[in-house]
Parts: structure tokens; sequence; C-alpha cells
């Protein structure tokens, strides 16, 4: 029988030609590392916000919001309405030639402001000339008839009273005088007529206003048929706007026009800057425009200096009346919330602000009128209101320069930093940074650093006064402090 085959059991480690593989003590450790770490930056975001909050959960040790604030003033406020209007000229007149003509002269510039009555064209004046020559001979013809005839009505009449000649010829003698009496009338209609069309052979400017561009030129022939005329005229000074009232408006606008006196509007360019010219109200309509809902209303404005221009959109803002001794604020004090509008108080010594509701009032040129809630005197938040509440610090655009160093005075000692209790002269941002201490990410990082290199010492997680110490089995600390051992060491140390 040949030998029996060997056991595992009679195997001996030492005449092993490989060493065992060593034995995994300390396999745990970075999982119980990773978990010591995520378990430390949740107690530090939870003590941070902590930290952060007072006892009733409002924000302590942020750095104060710079804010903008106004007074809270008592005066007369006006209530005024504001409404888009269209500048509309008094009148247009598109002047054309009464008669036809060969126009010989033009006597106006393009855009030249005219008189009426002004000569501005004229036509050959020959053919009407001649006209008014031909009825006047024709009229001292009949006249010199009808004189005729009436002598000899006369004369008849003297024998109808001797009984000399019959009635019937003194009849016939009186109508051809009456006949030729109309022939007469006839002929200086005509005469009038003639010199009617020598006068309209020079046109002149029916209205006073601005001439616009020239359409016809010398030597075309013109006439009464022509659709574009010569040369239109826009009467500019005075001049009316057109703009449209909201049918709720009416009642307010009718009782400010029966308590009397003329009612002030003012015209403003598009972006309201501009004051263009101040007028009158002049007249309403007597009805609602049923697709838009408001009614049409007529300011009238003195335009010497020509700043209002016809056809051009303007804002209109009417004057209805004034009220005394009101309360107001720019519109940006009053804010919106679930209870209602509010505005935040500015205490100036302690440099907080006060929430307090309000009611509001009317609002007219970027002010709006208080009726309760603040005093005259008093600074309200215009700026930066968006991050404030109740009770929260502020700064003001002139604390800039000697508030920064209390703002991170305040934080570093919330921190427990006394670097940012003493950083008096950097900003407000960098004081809390160095006050507040290290941010979670600050704290992720150095974790991560102790987790890679191992500590050596002591360390603070993330300023929390929590500490870290390396135990005698860290296998970080062990790569990091000496050179690896070989595969005969470790089987060494783990049969050890």
């Amino acid at each position: 029988m040949g030998p029996e085959p060997s056991t595992p059991a009679d195997v001996s480690p030492r005449n092993s030609t490989n060493p065992p593989p060593p034995r995994r003590r300390f396999a745990w450790l970075p999982l119980v590392l990773v978990i010591v770490v995520l378990g430390g930056l949740v107690w530090f975001a939870v003590a941070r916000k902590q930290n952060d909050s007072g006892p009733t959960g409002a924000p302590r040790g942020r750095p104060a919001a710079t804010v903008g604030v106004a007074k809270v003033e008592q005066r007369s406020f006006p209530v005024e309405f504001d409404a888009l209007g269209t500048v509309t000229p008094i009148a247009t007149a598109a002047v054309r030639a009464q008669v036809s003509g060969v126009l010989q002269q033009v006597l106006y510039s393009e855009g030249q402001l005219v008189r009426r009555g002004q000569l501005l064209a004229v036509l050959d004046p020959r053919p009407f000339e001649n006209a008014l020559m031909q009825a006047s001979g024709q009229l001292q013809r009949d006249e010199a008839q009808l004189d005729n005839a009436r002598v000899v009505e006369r004369r008849y009449r003297q024998l109808l009273a001797q009984d000399s000649i019959a009635q019937q010829e003194v009849d016939a003698q009186a109508a051809l005088v009456k006949q030729l009496e109309g022939t007469v009338n006839l002929d200086r209609a005509a005469q009038r007529s003639a010199k009617l069309n020598l006068e309209f052979s020079r046109i002149t400017a029916p209205i006073s206003g601005r001439i616009g561009l020239r359409s016809i030129d010398v030597g075309n022939l013109v006439g009464p048929s022509d659709a574009n005329g010569l040369v239109t005229i826009t009467q500019v000074d005075p001049i009316d706007v057109v703009f449209a009232v909201p049918q709720d408006t009416v009642p307010a606008l009718r009782d400010a026009l029966s308590a009397g006196g003329a009612l002030s509007v003012t015209a403003f360019d598009r972006s309201r800057t501009t004051q263009l010219a101040t007028g009158r109200f002049l007249a309403l309509d007597n009805l609602v425009d049923t697709q838009t809902g408001t009614v049409r209303a007529k300011a009238r404005f003195e335009n010497g200096q020509t700043s209002l221009f016809p056809n051009q959109f303007v804002n209109v803002r009417l004057k209805l009346r004034t009220i005394e001794n009101a309360l107001a604020v720019p519109v940006a004090a009053v804010r919106n919330g679930a209870d209602g509008p509010f505005v935040y108080v500015l205490n100036a010594e302690k440099r907080t602000v006060a929430l307090r509701k309000v009611e509001r009032g009317l609002t007219s040129q970027g002010s709006t009128q208080l009726l309760s809630g603040v005093k005259a005197g008093e600074q309200v938040i215009t700026e930066g209101a968006d991050r404030l509440s109740d009770g929260a610090n502020v700064r003001l655009p002139g604390d800039r320069g000697k508030g920064g160093g209390q703002a991170g005075g305040h934080g570093g000692a919330q921190g427990g930093n006394p670097a940012g209790a003493k950083g008096g002269g950097k900003s407000a941002r960098q004081e809390g940074d160095a006050g507040g201490g290290s941010t979670a990410s600050g704290a992720a990082h150095s974790a991560a650093n102790n987790a890679a290199n191992g500590p050596a010492h002591p360390t603070a997680t993330a300023g929390a006064g929590s500490e870290h110490r390396s135990g005698p089995g860290d296998g970080s600390n062990a790569r990091g402090s000496r050179p690896e051992r070989t595969g005969g060491e470790r089987a060494s140390a783990s049969g050890g």
C-alpha cells in the first residue's frame, strides 16, 4: 500500500512555504470613522441652528441689514387722477383753391406759423379779371336800358293823366321797367361773383396755426376738387387733450365740478418726468363707452411754447381736491401681509424696527395716505424691508463706517470667538464669519482631513468642544506615522 495522504492538520504553518494571510482585525475601523464624522456634522448643524436662534426662534447674531428710511410727513395731500391722453388740435384745415387756376406763387414755408387771413398762394388772376370786366359791362348796359324805361314810364303816366294814351300802354311800360330791374340785379350778382372769384385767386389762411408739408408746387393746375389740397394748417395754441375717465371716477369728478372753480390739469411726457404744460378741465362727454367702461373728457392748454404737439400721447394728471393735514409716506414703505397693510417703524436709538399695522388711504404722486398706525415725524423703512422682521436690528447708510465693528463684535461674541469680538475694523460679513466659528463646509473639510490623516492629538470637531482621540488600533494613524510593514511582519503581529 502506498503512503497515506497527509491531512491539513499535519501541515505546520512553520513548514509552509507561503505565510498565511493576516487576520483583518481592524476592518470595521473606517466604517466607524465615517459614522463618527456624519454624527459630528449633524450635531454641529443642530447646535449651530440653536445657537443662532433665541428662545422665541428669532434670528440672533446675524449682521444688521442696511435699510433706507423716510419720515412720516403731515402735509396737504392732493387727490389726483392719472390717465393717458392724446393731444388734439382745436381746428385743422386743409387749404384748397376755391376756383380752378394755375398756381403762380407760393408765399409760405413748410412748418411756418401763420395768422388767419395771411396770403399763402396766388393763382393766375387774368381769367377772373376778364370775367369781372364782362360782368361789369353787361351790368352797365342793362342799367342804361332800365333808366330809359323808367323815363318812358313817367311820360306815359303824364299822357294818361291827360287822357291822351291808353292804360294798356302804361301798364306794358311799367312791366318793362320791372323786367329791366330784374336783369340789372342779375348783372350785379354776376359782377359780385366775378369779383369774388378774383379774390379767390389769392389763397389766404383760414385759421391761425402751423403749416404742414406742401403737396403741390408752382405751375400746377389746382381746383376745389383736389383731394389733398395745397397744404394743411393745424391750430396749436391753444390746444386740447382728450383722455378717458373710468366710470367709477365720474361721480367724484362731477362733485368737484359742482363745487365750482376750474380743475387743474397737468400734462407730462411718456416717462412722467417732464412737465409739458398746465391747463384746465374743459368738458365731460355725455355717455359711457360700453366697450371700455370709460367716459371721454377734454382739457385745454395754453401752448405758446408749442410743448404739446398734435396727436402726441401724454400722461394727464387731473387734480380733484386736496386733503389738509394728511399723514403721507412713500408707497414703498407700505407692505401687505396676511393681516393687512403694515409698515416698519425705526427706533433710531436702538437701531431696531417695529412692525405696525396701518390703515391705508389714497395714493397719489408716489405717496400713500395713512389714516392710522403712525405719527408725524416717525421714520419708516422704505428699502430693505424684505429681510426684516419685528424687532430686527438694522443699519442706516450713514452708519456703515462706524457700525461694522459693532455688528462684527456682536456676531463674534455669540460665536465664542474672541477674535470676532475684537474685529471692529472688518466688514459685517467678515466679522460674522470670524465670530461665528467655522461653517458646515469647514467642519466637513476638517472631519475629512482627520479621517484621512488620523489626528495624533485631541482635536475640537467643528468648534463644538467635543474631542476625538486616536486609538491604538487606528489604521490611518499607523499609516501616517510609520512605514508599512511587510507581509511577514503583519503575520507575526497577528500571531502575537
